[in-house]
């Protein structure tokens, strides 16, 4: 035990004051940002994406407009992990429900993020502020990707695959007591 919490000592030893730092730049670096820089942000990304994961294009399905939407939340949410983390965490969590219920399969996720570091990389020097927005989007992935894997239950499974017959076999697995917290 005493080696876990010198190895969590350590870390939090190393990542002490780098979040208002982080925060800082990060700050500035989006506030710098022009319209035609937000659009670059809004193209490049998907189109990272899909070169990256093609698989990507079989889960949005949206229109530009929703993409772009997309797009500026996450640029969005980026920030806010660093100024309310908390209702980040709930707001995260209710949005991997969601996915869970698009079945968003989680491998798609380290690609996302690896496509909009990318883009902001291509459109920033400064290494701190590139490094606030990895960490943050790293983090966000991360907390969507144990929702996404927590929430995958047998009955959330059955509604996705549209049947039925599965639905009901599902939910015999569940003690009669707990059927309705089931679905």
């Amino acid at each position: 035990w005493s080696w876990l919490w010198e190895n969590v000592e350590r870390i939090l030893q190393a990542r002490m004051g780098k979040p208002a730092q982080q925060e800082a730049a990060l700050a500035a670096f989006l506030s710098s940002l022009d319209e035609a820089s937000l659009m670059t942000i809004r193209r490049e990304t998907y189109s990272k994406f899909f070169a990256v994961a093609p698989a990507g294009q079989d889960y949005f399905k949206q229109s530009t407009t929703r993409l772009h939407f997309i797009a500026d939340k996450v640029v969005s949410m980026s920030m806010d992990m660093y100024r309310d983390p908390k209702r980040m965490v709930e707001d995260i969590s209710a949005l991997g429900l969601r996915h869970v219920g698009y079945g968003i399969p989680t491998d798609l996720f380290g690609p996302f993020v690896t496509s909009c570091v990318q883009v902001i990389r291509s459109l920033t020097n400064d290494d701190r502020a590139e490094e606030a927005f990895r960490w943050s989007m790293n983090l966000l992935s991360r907390i969507m990707v144990r929702v996404v894997n927590e929430g995958s239950t047998l009955v959330m499974k059955a509604i996705n695959s549209n049947s039925g017959k599965s639905v009901r076999k599902a939910i015999a697995c569940a003690p009669r007591g707990k059927r309705a917290l089931w679905m």
